[in-house]
């Protein structure tokens, strides 16, 4: 039994793609006598199988080495391809996140979308997103894994734009897209270059190919070409991580439905975090992609943080600090702390996952995200209120909730090599305690407003998920500190421990003075109304690309779209026109004596020739 759990953990996406498929059987167009509930309800009991069987093979792969085994997916000729599977603790462990997260969300679901007809789509969607993921991490190719991520991005379309009869859905759901293939284009140039390079894409491969004496030598020998390789690689993970420039996507997928927000936000964010780990070594040749890495993570970290607190939308808030929180983790990989990556990614998944069910609670019978127009929600909704704290301190480096540690690991790992990052790191942390603070207030504390006087709790199956999630983010650091994750306390670094802890008392103590008091209006305005704007208009981004890439797309596609029209269609309509006018003239010289033709003959005859003569005269010029 114990060797069949962990043999067949493989088959976990495969309970998703069933769900998903018999999703399909309660679609409104198929049948109206059942409704379409039987979709989630069957989505529902094959998430919870996957969860289960993930549960019980975790502690059976824990401190074992990996098992690998592959499928062969295509043979022609001399070209094989294989499909290689790795089943780890770190990939059984990231397949229980991700279902678990999965089967909360779907069950959050149930309650935010209780009157919408469109459950069967939805959840099949929702099912295809928990395969895709499963996949990605069992999946040991890195061509495999693209294919996936583009599946993916295909997913986030759709559920980007479920709710399709909305123009800015429709809007978002398009941009949303289109930002992806941009990282996906480069990204696929970096996986072919790497065939030539390797001959093959497996990740375990490619780790032993990068750090053999001949790899480290050739690339100290080509650093521009291993840089480029490596920019190119990076820059499909820098678009499914929304880092800067390629953010403004998952600002757009907040038009979404809350519960795909909760594992969007939370997990799928996060593949392109894996696929960037498991090309660390592969990166590490470059000290140049390295230091590119960084600088990406830095500004989005930065970034992000700083446009969190300049807005005035719940969703937008929160979806620009994953933005900056995953900019931490392409740090963490820069810096080849990888550890600290999958610490940060786990802690992030939790807690910005609990934050966006109390928003989603908030927003369900509110019927408002404007955070202007809310207020004084703590006396109606404990539960919510309980949650969004509890997010907000497994976020930021608050012990001993999971944030405190993952942050502590990675400053930790930079305060003997690199200081200063430890000072952006601390600035960043300050920053978003400040903006979960600032939200905090704007929602739950002052008086109540006219969109928040009658604003209830919401019912149960909203209620269930976010109570167990609340609970699992307190007990995280005991599950860490069981499976040996969490420092010794005779060799923490308290210096580094002492700083993040002020940072986050700083930021949440000045975001509590500024929005948890009658003192200042709300919302509150600062001096400089030009830094005010730069920070609530997302430093410009949308007008920059608007008038660089979008001017320069629009006009050379105006250009083509010219030529096309005058100049291609044009020749072609000309000798068109030709043909119709000689065919017209013709037709008057048919009289049907045969001398004529004759003469007709004769005459094109006489002109060939001339022709030929003329051209072949030598005139001495």
């Amino acid at each position: 039994m114990t060797s069949f759990l962990v043999q067949t953990i493989w088959m976990v996406p495969v309970y998703a793609i069933l769900g998903a498929t018999l999703s399909t059987l309660w679609l409104p167009a198929i049948t109206r006598r059942t409704g379409p509930r039987p979709a989630g309800y069957i989505n529902l009991l094959m998430t919870l199988a996957a969860f289960i069987q993930s549960l019980l093979a975790f502690p059976l792969v824990w401190n074992q080495p990996p098992i690998e085994f592959t499928f062969t997916w295509l043979q022609v000729a001399n070209l094989t391809l294989t499909l290689p599977i790795e089943i780890s603790a770190i990939s059984v462990g990231a397949i229980a996140i991700v279902t678990g997260l999965n089967l909360l969300a779907q069950l959050y679901a149930i309650g935010y979308m209780e009157m919408d007809w469109g459950w069967g789509r939805f959840y099949c969607l929702l099912a295809f997103f928990e395969a895709g993921m499963c996949s990605l991490v069992l999946c040991d190719s890195l061509l495999f894994s693209y294919i996936i991520l583009e599946l993916l991005t295909l997913g986030t379309y759709l559920l980007v734009g479920f709710w399709f009869n909305q123009s800015l859905v429709v809007t978002g759901a398009r941009d949303a897209f289109l930002t992806k293939r941009v990282g996906d284009l480069f990204m696929l140039m970096g996986v072919v270059a790497l065939w030539p390079l390797v001959g093959t894409w497996d990740f375990s491969q490619l780790k032993l190919w990068a750090v053999s004496e001949a790899t480290q030598e050739y690339a100290a020998a080509h650093p521009t070409m291993f840089a480029l390789l490596g920019l190119a690689l990076i820059a499909g993970p820098m678009g499914k991580c929304a880092q800067f420039p390629l953010h403004l996507w998952l600002d757009e997928a907040m038009e979404g439905p809350i519960p795909s927000t909760i594992l969007r936000n939370s997990v799928v964010v996060a593949t392109g975090a894996w696929i960037l780990i498991k090309l660390e070594p592969v990166l590490a040749l470059s000290p140049f992609t390295l230091s590119a890495t960084v600088f990406i993570g830095l500004l989005s970290a930065v970034g992000g943080s700083l446009i969190a607190i300049g807005q005035i939308d719940i969703k937008r808030a929160l979806s620009y600090l994953t933005t900056a929180y995953l900019g931490l983790v392409f740090v963490a990989v820069g810096t080849l702390q990888n550890d600290a990556a999958f610490h940060l990614l786990l802690t992030h998944a939790l807690a910005v996952a609990l934050l966006i069910m109390s928003a989603g609670a908030v927003i369900w019978n509110s019927v408002s995200q404007d955070l202007t127009q809310l207020g004084g929600l703590w006396s109606r909704r404990p539960i919510s209120g309980s949650a969004f704290v509890v997010g907000t301190l497994g976020l930021i480096a608050f012990p001993p909730l999971g944030g405190f540690w993952a942050l502590l690991e990675l400053a930790d790992g930079l305060w003997s090599t690199k200081p200063w990052l430890v000072g952006i790191l601390l600035v960043v942390n300050a920053l978003t305690a400040f903006g979960l603070a600032r939200v905090f207030g704007l929602i739950f504390g002052g008086k109540p407003k006219q969109m928040s006087e009658r604003s209830p709790e919401v019912h149960w199956p909203m209620i269930l998920p976010m109570t167990f999630l609340l609970g699992l983010t307190i007990h995280m650091p005991f599950v860490l500190q069981r499976l040996g994750l969490l420092p010794n306390w005779q060799v923490l670094n308290k210096e580094v421990a002492l700083l993040l802890i002020w940072s986050s008392i700083t930021g949440l103590g000045l975001g509590s003075v500024v929005y948890l008091n009658n003192l200042w209006k709300k919302p509150v305005q600062l001096p400089f109304k030009p830094l005010q704007d730069l920070v609530s208009y997302d430093f410009y981004t949308p007008k920059i690309y608007r008038f660089s890439i979008v001017f320069v797309v629009d006009a050379v596609s105006k250009v083509i779209a010219w030529f096309d029209r005058y100049i291609v269609d044009g020749l072609v309509n000309l000798v068109g026109l030709a043909t119709v006018f000689g065919g017209q003239g013709l037709k008057y010289n048919v009289s049907g004596q045969t001398q004529f033709y004759a003469l007709s003959i004769l005459l094109g005859i006489a002109l060939f020739v001339g022709l030929l003569t003329f051209g072949s005269i030598d005139f001495g010029f």
